[in-house]
């Protein structure tokens, strides 16, 4: 059986429409769908690496978009606080059998929450970011860094949803590749 190999400069053409509407359907709220996805791309271009080629390009990402939308209501439910936590099955699972307390990321991790490691992450990143073309370091930092709706950006830019989303994830796949050089190898 022949290993699958990543292309993520298709993804966008190739598997946005079908994320973004598995995203919607789970979350209700399309700008924050966007958002998702497009974390999705990012955290498939920094996990490219571990990528074995079992699965489909476009299963492997809904796996990562599936952890993002749980890290989402994880999110929600912690700002609630512990009692409003409830045991609900997840009627929107591919499975039988899945409940949301299972699916939830490992809490006694600390690398996510090391300070230390998060400072040098978030200098890299700003040092990439000062790399990028102008007009794609403008925009990424507006969406991603400033979180300005996609509208307000095209209205300010001049530029269409399509354009802007094009070179945001031109500029993830530039970010990813400075940190795989300059970061992740450290």
């Amino acid at each position: 059986m022949e290993k699958r190999q990543l292309h993520p400069e298709k993804w966008v053409d190739q598997y946005a429409d079908y994320l973004f509407n598995y995203a919607v359907a789970r979350i209700n709220n399309a700008e924050l769908a966007k958002d998702l996805v497009q974390e999705t791309f990012f955290a498939g271009l920094k996990s490219a690496n571990n990528y074995k080629g079992a699965a489909a390009e476009r299963t492997w990402l809904i796996a990562i978009l599936k952890r993002k939308v749980i890290d989402h209501y994880r999110k929600i439910n912690s700002q609630k606080g512990k009692a409003e936590v409830r045991m609900n099955y997840s009627s929107h699972s591919d499975s039988d059998g899945d409940w949301l307390e299972e699916q939830i990321a490992d809490p006694l991790s600390t690398l996510e929450n090391d300070p230390i490691e998060n400072e040098e992450l978030g200098l890299a990143i700003q040092e990439c970011i000062t790399r990028l073309p102008k007009k794609q370091s403008l925009v990424f930092s507006m969406k991603t860094i400033q979180g300005m709706s996609t509208e307000d950006i095209c209205k300010e830019l001049g530029i269409n949803p399509s354009n802007l989303w094009v070179m945001i994830h031109r500029a993830r796949t530039a970010l990813m590749g400075c940190l795989n050089q300059n970061w992740f190898k450290l």
